[in-house]
């Protein structure tokens, strides 16, 4: 419902919805639908680890488990505030029962889902950093405890910091907004507990394979295999695609960058880079025992990952440019005629060379799953199908804390510091009386 009626022109209103522009009814209900949907695999997926616990009284949760785990409360957390504006503010306006909409109210509940849907797409390549890049090097994960340490602190630190998408708007104060700042600095605590955990592992590998000196552990290690290299091109994108962000959510520094091309890239090194750079070697990793079918040769998977990350520094190395010289994003076009802005065309050449390396490795992927059947005979014991084996910890934990072993503790603790970043900013909306925006349908209806 909600891809009929883009193509039909009848939802131009972008990812944000921007209120006070209205779609069609049906793009908003089949967004809904796709809301509801998930909330199902998220209840499936909470179910699964309690009927684990049920039968494993006082063992851990397998660490694959307690991180998707936390990526579905998470999504379960942030989709409230989307599902709210929808259902109670954008629907009725698209269906005509209201004329006038609350836009500060619109963007507030937006920003409660806008940068912890994020986390929901990369966590799943944090999993494969902690459960698959070790054992894909031939070592050990470094520490158990600090994975689960890590998903923890995803879910309590991801959520409570949307606001930082607002600085520029008028309708928040400057101390919540400052709330919001420094809870979002608190969201570099994962990526740098990672970042030390899984360099540690792969330290464990290479010398494990005979790496000697300072750093000829790094040498060790086998790059030719694909989820080794992934997660390395990975950590490179999320240095500067993670420094951007702290861009972004400073405060005083944002106003340079704020709605430019420097956003957007941003959201490409993280998201497009580090996150779907993992889809792409967790692909290759299972695609064997999913379906039987080998998923291209070792050779062509590592090009297709080396084409997908130089396009990616290609596409956003000249958004960074621009933002920076004050290029806006979301706009149709610009008038490169003008002699202002005219020296921003080679950078957007430069930028669309990138998508096209971007499409190459795309369809080489393609290819690369595509790739002939293997008989089942053949393929070794661990890759037997539906069957996938995850690195062991280096100290595999038999007992852990009961607060790294479930969730109703941090459930509690999110619910506090989302009272704490939202609940004035929501409720002024409706102790204070604000200015209201006359809806505007962009499907030709008024």
């Amino acid at each position: 419902m909600a891809v009929a009626t883009v193509f039909m022109g009848r939802a131009s209103v972008l990812y944000t919805f921007y209120p006070p522009l209205i779609a069609s009814p049906f793009y908003y209900i089949g967004t809904v639908l796709v809301i509801a949907g998930s909330w199902i695999w998220c209840v499936l997926m909470i179910m699964a680890m309690a009927r684990f616990k049920r039968a494993n009284p006082g063992m851990p949760v397998p660490l694959a488990m307690f991180a998707t785990v936390a990526n579905a409360i998470l999504w379960l957390w942030t989709t409230i505030g989307v599902a709210a504006e929808v259902l109670f503010l954008v629907l009725p306006a698209a269906l005509g029962w209201r004329q006038t909409l609350d836009i500060g109210l619109t963007r507030t509940l937006f920003s409660w889902t806008l940068h912890a849907i994020v986390y929901f797409w990369l966590i799943p390549s944090y999993t494969a950093f902690y459960t698959m890049a070790p054992r894909a090097a031939g070592g050990r994960l470094f520490s158990d405890m600090m994975g689960r340490l890590t998903f923890v602190a995803f879910l309590l630190y991801s959520l409570p910091v949307g606001m930082h998408h607002l600085f520029m708007d008028p309708e928040h104060s400057t101390g919540f907004k400052f709330v919001h700042m420094f809870l979002t600095l608190l969201v570099t605590v994962p990526t740098l507990l990672t970042v030390f955990t899984i360099t540690a592992s792969m330290e464990i590998a290479g010398r494990l394979r005979g790496g000697q000196g300072l750093f000829g552990w790094i040498w060790a290690l086998p790059w030719d295999r694909p989820m080794v290299l992934a997660t390395g091109l990975s950590f490179v994108m999320l240095f500067w695609g993670g420094g951007g962000g702290l861009i972004n959510m400073s405060y005083g520094v944002n106003a340079m960058v704020h709605n430019t091309s420097w956003v957007t890239a941003h959201f490409h090194l993280i998201f497009g880079g580090t996150a779907v750079i993992m889809y792409f070697a967790i692909a290759y990793e299972i695609w064997p025992q999913l379906t039987g079918r080998q998923a291209g040769e070792l050779r062509s998977q590592r090009t297709q990952l080396w084409l997908w990350t130089i396009g990616m520094f290609v596409l956003t190395l000249p958004w960074h440019w621009l933002g920076l010289a004050g290029q806006w994003r979301r706009v149709a076009h610009f008038n490169y005629a003008d002699p202002v802005i005219a020296w921003w065309a080679p950078w957007v050449d430069m930028s669309v060379v990138g998508g096209f390396i971007l499409l190459v490795s795309a369809l080489l992927f393609v290819r690369n799953l595509a790739a002939r059947p293997i008989a089942r005979e053949a393929m070794a014991p661990a890759s037997t199908p539906n069957r996938i084996i995850y690195a062991q910890a280096l100290h595999p934990p038999h007992r852990v804390p009961i607060v790294l072993n479930g969730f109703a503790t941090w459930n509690v603790v999110v619910l506090v510091l989302m009272l704490a970043a939202y609940a004035y900013p929501i409720a002024q909306f409706f102790i204070i009386d604000p200015p209201r925006a006359v809806v505007h349908h962009v499907d030709g209806v008024r």
